[in-house]
């Protein structure tokens, strides 16, 4: 079974369906690729002032974060699919009665995995109902489909 790194990295590299990693830092860019095409940096461009950027070691397309939605609804409506690799941070929800709970009944939507463990102060306490917290950054991947 692969991992979800080993995972990702075959979906990025196999060759049929387009693939876009969205890359949140500032000034970065979106990283693109699609089946090989001459027209491909056209189809990309789209009629825009800007040029996507070529990165031949990396054998992908940049394209600016502001393309990505159009990029998607074309890529949908050329191919049919699209894998798109993104960042993301599971959140973790409880309540600071369950945290400081005594004994071992837990109705929480932690099913009991924060009970009576307290608040190592990585919990951000919203009321006495409500806690929450973010989890590491992880990478994701969704196979859209056109409809």
């Amino acid at each position: 079974m692969l991992s979800d790194y080993e995972r990702i990295k075959k979906i990025w590299n196999q060759r049929t369906i387009p693939v876009i990693i969205r890359r949140m830092g500032a000034g970065q860019f979106h990283r693109v690729r699609i089946p090989y095409s001459q027209l491909n940096r056209d189809w990309l461009k789209n009629s825009r002032r800007n040029q996507p950027n070529w990165l031949a070691g990396k054998r992908c397309w940049e394209i600016p974060k502001a393309w990505f939605n159009d990029f998607v609804e074309r890529a949908l409506k050329r191919y049919g699919k699209l894998y798109i690799i993104q960042p993301y941070r599971q959140q973790e929800v409880c309540a600071p009665a369950c945290m400081n709970a005594r004994g071992h009944e837990c109705q929480c939507s932690c099913m009991g995995a924060n009970h009576g463990m307290g608040n190592d102060g990585s919990w951000f306490e919203v009321s006495d109902a409500f806690a929450t917290k973010w989890e590491q950054k992880e990478w994701a991947c969704r196979l859209m489909v056109r409809r």
